[in-house]
């Protein structure tokens, strides 16, 4: 006769052995092999060239290499600040990411509202399809398109105002640094409106429809269910969105602005287009002030992880979505 067992000592006996880290990392491979190609990927491509970095602590030379090159300390970022540009730079950086931060960002969201509203599929598709191709061309061809636009001789812009007598000689817009910052925000809605307001579209279709039925049942109208349904669905969606933004803040524009100013030879426009990329880009590739130009990227990517960390310990401290 079998002696009965207890229930600990059953539970002992099924008790799983734990596996050690290579056994279960073994047991996954088919979910590793998906992960690792993408980690490696990062490492060789993100983190190893990060060792470069620091050239913004040394003297570079480029016959000595970045081991043999000379420290020098903080004399590279000393120089940067105590430049005669710095203040001008980080004025333009600011005001245009600013401007792209209240204009630029919002601009999806409003257009992926407005085209849930639309009934007509075709139309709406159509829609979709000539806001969605601007993305897809390169900011060479978007800055003919402003120079065409714009032209002093046979601009459209210039011709339709003096058909509607508003000006009477044709103005040199992309000669007046007053007019810059709209051009550039313009095209820069005008290119990425369509396609960034496609994560917004598939937030809005995820919204539960009974919750629509039941604003409507209160005697909720279109923008009444705008404001108290849809938005407050999507608004964890906007938040991280807006987090990402502010961790980009002072990322204010490299190929648009490049491309507006003709490649930046456009230099009555440098006082109003000139940030911290380009200023990087004309130090390091034109004058080969590698240290200094890297110091000054150094820089702006330092205060571009302080905003993120502190737009997301918001976020979280605010009872909304965050990224960590």
């Amino acid at each position: 006769m079998n002696e009965p067992v207890s229930v600990p000592e059953t539970a002992a006996r099924l008790r799983v052995r734990p596996k050690g880290l290579l056994r279960r990392l073994a047991a996954q491979w088919e979910v590793q092999s998906m992960i690792w190609p993408g980690i490696i990927f990062i490492i060789l491509f993100s983190y190893i060239p990060m060792w470069g970095i620091t050239i913004a602590f040394k003297e570079y030379d480029i016959f000595q290499g970045v081991s043999g090159s000379p420290w020098v300390g903080l004399r590279q970022f000393r120089m940067f600040f105590g430049s005669p540009d710095f203040a001008m730079i980080m004025k333009n950086t600011i005001v245009i990411a600013f401007l792209k931060l209240v204009v630029i960002f919002p601009a999806p969201v409003a257009l992926a509202l407005m085209l849930n509203e639309v009934r007509h599929s075709a139309y709406k598709r159509l829609v979709q399809t000539l806001t969605y191709l601007p993305h897809f061309i390169s900011w060479v061809i978007v800055s003919g398109l402003v120079f065409s636009i714009l032209s002093v001789e046979n601009g459209s812009l210039n011709m339709m105002l003096q058909k509607l007598g508003l000006i009477r000689q044709p103005v040199n817009w992309l000669s007046l640094p007053e007019y810059f910052y709209a051009i550039l925000i313009s095209s820069g809605v005008w290119k990425e409106i369509g396609f960034s307001s496609i994560v917004y579209l598939a937030a809005i279709v995820g919204v539960n429809p009974h919750l629509y039925e039941a604003a409507a049942i209160d005697g909720a109208g279109r923008l009444r269910q705008i404001f108290s349904v849809t938005l407050p669905t999507i608004a964890p969606v906007i938040t991280i969105f807006f987090i990402l933004q502010i961790g980009n803040l002072l990322n204010a524009g490299f190929e648009d602005i490049l491309a507006i100013t003709n490649g930046g030879k456009n230099t009555i426009l440098r006082e109003v287009s000139e940030v911290i990329d380009t200023y990087v880009y004309n130090v390091g590739v034109n004058q080969m002030r590698y240290s200094f130009a890297t110091a000054a990227g150094l820089f702006k990517s330092l205060i571009n992880v302080l905003l993120l960390w502190g737009a997301n310990s918001l976020a979280r401290k605010a009872g909304g979505s965050s990224l960590w």
